[in-house]
């Protein structure tokens, strides 16, 4: 059996989640709604994450299709459930790696990921292989396994994961898994043992490419700065849930302190078809809600922060799934 297959064999008793369903992926879908196969719905430069994530040049991003929490709020809801999304295997994958790449990606961002780690390791194993020397960036909800995540040491240079809920009742009403902020907190501290404190370039390029350049100078004042090794927590602030977000950044800065970056969000968009029975959720947080939080934060003492100004509660915010790229 090659390494390839081997990876690829974790499918047939899936545990890539804390669900930890059991299902053979290659006879039926798991709880993720996905069989074994690997399912994209766009592969395309994105210029909406965090500054020293998608710089001005873009992140090369791949969203993919299913996923092992389906909260009833999300806004990528189509792909959640995997409405949308077109086919390929690790081949193309590394392919589209190396395409973004040649665009002009800053890094490859793997979105949603959780449920495809296997064919991702052997698709980044054959990227790399032929040239790629991106950072790779882990965006995830947060609800996979710590031994998903050993599977990614060594290919992955940014973690970039969600801290939703803190509650057990709020992650149980919102997308079923009661256990979500444990697994979260493990998850993030496996993250932490393997990339640990954040680091910046002045370059977009991970440390694996250093033998591939004649110098690699610190980035002065006035030059943009790539994170190319770290961890990013982000939190979305739901309306009327602000006694978890405090929870979870109180948790968050006592544990790392400013070795890791938070990026506390006001996007949230109600998307009133999504939320038929959860009347609290179908509005925007107010300015009020999301200042006070801030507020919170800086009185704490978090310093390495990403916050939001203006209106970003928008549904123009949601790109298009349109089979972009891949």
């Amino acid at each position: 059996m090659t390494d390839e297959q081997l990876l690829l064999s974790k499918y047939k008793n899936c545990c890539l989640c804390h669900r930890r369903c059991g299902t053979d992926r290659t006879k039926q879908t798991g709880f993720c709604g996905m069989p074994d196969g690997l399912f994209a719905a766009r592969a395309a430069l994105h210029y909406w994450e965090e500054p020293c994530i998608s710089g001005e040049c873009g992140s090369g991003t791949v969203f993919f299709s299913g996923c092992s929490l389906r909260c009833v709020f999300c806004q990528n809801h189509d792909i959640a459930l995997g409405l949308s999304g077109k086919a390929l295997d690790t081949g193309r994958l590394a392919e589209i790696f190396l395409e973004l790449q040649e665009k002009g990606a800053a890094n490859i961002n793997l979105v949603t990921p959780t449920h495809y780690v296997p064919s991702i390791v052997a698709a980044l194993d054959r990227a790399q292989s032929a040239g790629l020397f991106l950072p790779v960036v882990y965006n995830t909800g947060n609800y996979e396994t710590v031994e998903s995540l050993r599977m990614l040491e060594g290919y992955v240079d940014v973690y970039l994961p969600d801290f939703k809920y803190w509650s057990a009742e709020l992650a149980k009403r919102c997308c079923g898994a009661p256990d979500y902020a444990e697994a979260a907190k493990e998850n993030i501290a496996e993250m932490f043992r393997q990339v640990g404190a954040a680091q910046f370039a002045a370059k977009p390029f991970s440390d694996r490419a250093k033998s591939k350049k004649t110098q690699h100078n610190a980035p002065t004042q006035s030059e943009s700065c790539f994170m190319v090794r770290g961890i990013i927590v982000r939190h979305l602030a739901l309306p009327g849930a602000l006694s978890d977000s405090k929870k979870i950044i109180r948790y968050l800065y006592e544990t790392y302190g400013n070795d890791i970056y938070l990026s506390i969000m006001n996007q949230y968009t109600p998307i009133a078809k999504n939320l038929a029975g959860f009347p609290e959720l179908n509005r925007k947080l107010t300015q009020k809600e999301y200042d006070g939080l801030i507020d919170f934060a800086v009185d704490l003492g978090v310093e390495n922060a990403f916050i939001q100004e203006g209106e970003t509660a928008e549904e123009s915010f949601i790109p298009s799934f349109c089979g972009e790229g891949v």
